[in-house]
């Protein structure tokens, strides 16, 4: 089936959308339905994208920045959808699916790569590399058909065509066992198996699982995709790129339902990155089956976190770094003055998406500037949360970054950076991870901080910062500040203090506004720029000063490294 089949018309144009009403503690709630132009936000967020790089060449063969890219606007066009269907009230009948849509725009403009179907890796595609969503994997050919769990292509052997597989999706459909981290018990397709509304029948060796069993007797590597639970998600999984595997045996076993399923066992190629093996352990500790090893302390907050953040050195015999007070949230002594006057909002059960009647929806432009699950829409040069003279509670999706850390990070020593900063938990791209904590320091005695007084963890807004997806209808992206807010954190500070600098980072920082009648706090909340595997480093570009100061050497390992920082 093809997905525009399974999909609201991507080119349904303008919707009229009726006003309608909530009621919220006694309170009427006017939800004004605007007439959006869906198709004109998605083409002015693609043509803020030099889309012509992708010519023949990269859609047939990618590469990293290729696959970055294009899971980068994919994500951030769903994200879009999402704001925007949040908003609208559901179509009875329809279930809202805005991942499937933007890949079937992307799809239909030519906005994808690796779309020659291979044996073996695929180019741009990094074993333990996550994904949200099936879509994803279409996109950038990890794995192409879109609901079907046997990807194969047609080889010619011998003057006669006979089909292989190249990657297979073990989401747990067909009873597929997955405990051992380098073997996989691979169910076939078909029988009905999953469906209550079918009679279940023997499967048959046709299709995937005639190509699985020529795969067999060729020996030709598999790409595996495992799809790991997590509630948290939309689709209830998130999907590991495992790595290669040969398939050993086959077999024919009856299956829970009495009916013949075929079974395939896959052995996974030495010499590779460890991928789903990575989650399983981390399981056990989490589980305390085994043991984390070089914990230092198993929580440096010291309860200051609602988290606890693991301090670990398997590097080398150093017991820590420096010492200093761990404190949650940037504190300000009192709050810096406004001239506006801001009583704040009367959500009393929580701001709603679409009440215009809404002071803090109103400063965002007329949106919430997160999702459901608490993921920043997009990048924007200020975004305005509810302030402590607003009524909604802590639980309002416009507070999120004043909940506290909602993975499990740890602060590590690197081999050659010092101590650096990594997660337990995958982090979702727009996910929040945590703000900067600190002291603010006025910016006339940023100039004392030099010498034998340096600090190195100093976080200077006032830098120049490169956009992190350009979005012409605000700004760029580019932080946009009331005023100039640096931090220091050497002595006062959090897990912030721990993140290292990149040429090519996985994090940005996201200027958070917090106003109420006595004035307004200016918060620096991070949030992931992609999707970020457990135990993967956490990094975000430091940015460049307005004068010339003490250059660094730049150990980032990146591709676009420019070998240095501030």
């Amino acid at each position: 089936m093809h997905i525009a089949d399974a999909e609201v018309n991507s080119k349904g144009g303008r919707r009229k959308n009726k006003p309608q009403k909530r009621t919220r503690s006694g309170r009427d709630i006017n939800v004004t339905l605007p007439d959006i132009d869906v198709d004109s936000i998605v083409n002015n967020i693609l043509s803020s994208y030099n889309l012509m790089e992708f010519d023949t060449v990269r859609r047939t063969d990618g590469d990293r920045d290729s696959v970055g890219y294009i899971l980068l606007i994919f994500d951030l066009l769903r994200r879009k959808l999402s704001q925007i269907e949040d908003v609208r009230e559901a179509m009875p009948g329809v279930a809202r699916r805005p991942d499937l849509r933007v890949g079937t725009i992307l799809m239909n403009k030519g906005i994808r790569t690796n779309v020659k179907k291979r044996i073996g890796a695929v180019p741009g595609v990094e074993v333990g590399d996550i994904f949200f969503f099936r879509m994803e994997l279409c996109l950038v050919g990890l794995h192409h058909p879109i609901m079907a769990g046997i990807g194969y292509m047609g080889l010619t052997v011998n003057l006669e065509e006979e089909s292989v597989a190249v990657s297979v999706v073990s989401s747990g459909g067909y009873e597929d066992n997955v405990e051992d981290g380098d073997v996989l018990i691979y169910s076939g397709q078909g029988g009905n198996i999953n469906r209550k509304d079918k009679e279940v029948t023997d499967q048959k060796l046709e299709r995937g699982n005639l190509a699985l069993e020529k795969s067999l007797r060729r020996g030709n590597e598999v790409r595996v995709i495992r799809g790991v639970k997590d509630l948290s998600t939309p689709t209830g999984k998130i999907y590991v790129y495992d790595g290669l595997y040969k398939i050993q045996e086959s077999w024919t076993e009856k299956g829970k339902s009495g009916c013949n399923v075929f079974k395939y066992k896959f052995i996974r190629v030495h010499g590779q990155p460890e991928a789903f093996m990575t989650w399983k352990l981390i399981q056990q500790w989490k589980d305390g089956i085994s043991l984390r090893v070089g914990v230092i302390l198993p929580d440096l907050t010291s309860g200051a976190e609602n988290i606890p953040v693991s301090l670990v050195n398997d590097v080398d015999d150093e017991k820590g770094p420096a010492h200093f007070t761990y404190l949650a949230s940037l504190k300000y002594a009192q709050p810096v003055d406004s001239l506006e006057i801001f009583g704040g909002c009367d959500c009393r059960n929580g701001c709603v998406p679409g009440d215009q009647i809404c002071p803090c929806i109103q400063k965002n432009a007329g949106y919430l500037p997160y999702t459901s699950n608490g993921v920043l829409v997009t990048q924007k040069s200020l975004v305005h949360e509810c302030g402590p003279s607003c009524q909604c509670p802590p639980t309002c999706r416009n507070r999120v970054s004043q909940g506290g850390l909602r993975v499990h990070l740890e602060v590590f020593k690197t081999k050659d950076k010092g101590w650096g900063l990594r997660s337990w938990d995958p982090i979702r791209a727009g996910a929040f991870i945590c703000e900067y904590a600190g002291q603010v320091i006025d910016i006339s005695k940023i100039e004392e901080l030099g010498g034998e007084n340096v600090d190195d963890y100093l976080f200077d807004a006032t830098r120049t910062y490169q956009p992190v997806e350009p979005v012409p209808s605000d700004a760029n992206g580019v932080p946009k500040i009331p005023f100039p807010l640096i931090i220091t954190a050497k002595d006062v500070g959090n897990v912030a203090r721990f993140m290292n600098h990149s040429c090519s980072p996985n994090v940005f920082w996201q200027p958070v506004l917090r106003q109420s009648d006595k004035g307004y706090d200016l918060h620096v909340a991070f949030h992931a720029i992609k999707h970020i595997p457990p135990m993967r480093e956490l990094t975000y570009d430091y940015g460049l000063p307005d004068k010339a100061e003490r250059k660094k050497n730049c150990l980032c390992g990146s591709s676009k490294c420019r070998g240095y920082f501030y």
